[in-house]
């Protein structure tokens, strides 16, 4: 679609905008005229290499089949999470193996001695049918889920053939055209420029060297041009290093399962799609790197991967992540998943107990989940450029305790978690472009130091305050030596806490007070 002019607003002659992802329904044959006269003058003006009415027509449909497709997706709403779809399967499963279990009981129930056989067999024919009808009414909310994120895949896969359909016309008109216009002008026509596959050179060296018993640890193969890697790669035991980055790979071969040993894969700037299920095999696999594809999303057999260190998914068309991820990667200590278009973390991410960076910024991030907080050793977190789609942070945040670096910018925070002031190792902090309120402007202004600090106070006036309350509403029920004893107790504790805060604030002991601590009770 980008390779296809913007069209500015039609000739002041027709009174309206013309937009082209936006045409109006190309709906029969009658219509097709006016259709067509209607987008003629603006796609000849921006294209005047365009004049073949057949072709304007052929443009004119694709582009409103793309505008209809677009319509149908925006009435069915936001396309559920695959977390959500997981669980809605794992539900499915569980009630149909219920189920079962049920029926085998219906089938293996004696019959009473005096219950007719036949009386017997319709009343067992009736309780299963009654199983059948509870499951299946039992199944049809998850049901309902699993549809809906099929007829998303569905359109999302007509909008795409839409507007493939509608580039291949865009660009046969175009080549055609500069076909002709070289022929007119009497020069030596140009053959389209295709790549002759060939066999690489090196890549059957390789193979030969493996051939002939020398063990072989390290390929390097970056910048070769390569458009596919053989079957016969996946029969190197010994290789522990593979880079195949800045290729142009469409796919990889199931057999790199085989390769058992291997601790660094490298397939970064390449034009993968997808990566086999058998990458689950790489059981000592450490490090793996494909970022810069065009992946949609991760085999589920990449959790079993456990050995792996760092991962970078980065710079792709991921929508999530596997649901499971974060129960097997438990040795994950760099994750990189920015630049894509996940709307939420899987909530298994917070057992990566051993994480210690996480990149997630340009995605399409809704929220964080709330196991967010179990990840004790994260160090840097960016979860900038999430746009309109950030607007808060869990309370469980605040459980982040090493966090030495967070970048929050270009979001839609109003407000830090009322704990932030917890998060005591946190050295920088980026909050630009947020309509930040708590903490007022003017603090965030003064550094990362000074947030600290307003959050730690604004929570310690909050248990104050709760405190207060707590004990106003004790006085009014009892006036018992236990409640003096509570109350004493309680101020002597606030008094410690606002001791500490004042230092942390810089303020000398004693000198930072609150008249109300020191009241006689």
């Amino acid at each position: 679609m980008s390779r296809i002019p913007s069209l500015g607003p039609k000739p002041a002659s027709t009174g309206s905008d013309y937009d082209i992802e936006q045409p109006p329904p190309f709906c029969s044959s009658q219509s097709d005229a006016s259709t067509s006269t209607l987008f003629v003058d603006p796609l000849v003006e921006q294209m005047p290499h365009l004049k073949d009415p057949k072709v304007i027509k052929a443009m004119t449909k694709a582009v409103s089949e793309i505008a209809q497709t677009r319509l149908v997706l925006q009435a069915l709403g936001d396309r559920p999470d695959h977390e959500t779809i997981d669980r809605a399967k794992e539900k499915i499963a569980l009630i149909d193996e219920n189920l079962s279990k049920q029926l085998e009981e219906i089938v293996l129930s004696q019959r009473p001695a005096e219950i007719d056989r036949l009386e017997w067999r319709s009343h067992l024919a009736d309780k299963e049918t009654q199983a059948r009808e509870a499951a299946e009414k039992e199944k049809q909310m998850y049901i309902s889920i699993i549809q809906l994120d099929e007829m998303h895949e569905s359109y999302q896969k007509l909008l795409k053939d839409a507007e493939a359909k509608l580039l291949k016309i865009y660009d046969s008109a175009a080549s055609a055209k500069g076909e002709e216009g070289e022929n007119d002008g009497g020069g030596e026509r140009v053959e389209s420029s295709g790549v002759k596959e060939e066999v690489n050179e090196e890549v059957i060296g390789i193979l030969q060297e493996n051939a002939s018993g020398k063990g072989i640890e390290n390929i390097n193969l970056s910048r070769r041009r390569l458009r596919f890697l053989p079957e016969a790669f996946g029969k190197i035991p010994g290789l522990r290093v593979l880079n195949m980055s800045n290729n142009q790979l469409e796919a990889i071969p199931d057999s790199i399962g085989g390769l058992e040993n291997l601790e660094v894969l490298n397939l970064y700037s390449n034009l993968l799609e997808s990566l086999p299920d058998s990458i689950g095999l790489l059981v000592n696999l450490k490090t793996l790197n494909v970022s810069g594809n065009k992946l949609h999303s991760l085999p589920d057999s990449i959790c079993h991967c456990r050995s792996l260190v760092e991962l970078d998914v980065s710079f792709n068309n991921l929508t999530y992540l596997p649901t499971n991820i974060g129960y097997e990667l438990v040795n994950l200590r760099r994750l990189s998943v920015q630049y894509n278009k996940i709307n939420f973390l899987p909530t298994s991410i917070g057992e990566m107990r051993s994480l210690q960076h996480l990149d997630a910024h340009f995605n399409e991030l809704r929220g964080l989940p709330f196991t967010i907080g179990k990840l004790t050793n994260l160090e840097n977190l960016n979860l900038s450029g999430n746009f309109s789609d950030l607007t808060e942070l869990p309370d469980t945040f605040c459980d982040l305790i090493n966090l030495k670096e967070l970048d929050l910018s270009n979001n839609q925070i109003h407000a830090l978690p009322d704990t932030f002031g917890r998060l005591e190792n946190l050295i920088k902090l980026n909050l630009d472009q947020n309509p930040i309120v708590i903490p007022p402007a003017e603090v965030v202004n003064e550094g990362v130091e000074a947030v600290k600090a307003f959050m730690a106070k604004r929570w310690l006036d909050i248990l104050v305050a709760e405190e207060e309350k707590s004990m106003l509403e004790l006085k009014e029920g009892t006036e018992t030596g236990w409640l003096k004893r509570s109350l004493s107790q309680s101020t002597s504790w606030l008094k410690q806490q606002v001791s500490s805060i004042s230092e942390y604030l810089g303020t000398p002991r004693g000198s930072f007070r609150d008249p109300w601590l020191d009241q006689q009770l």
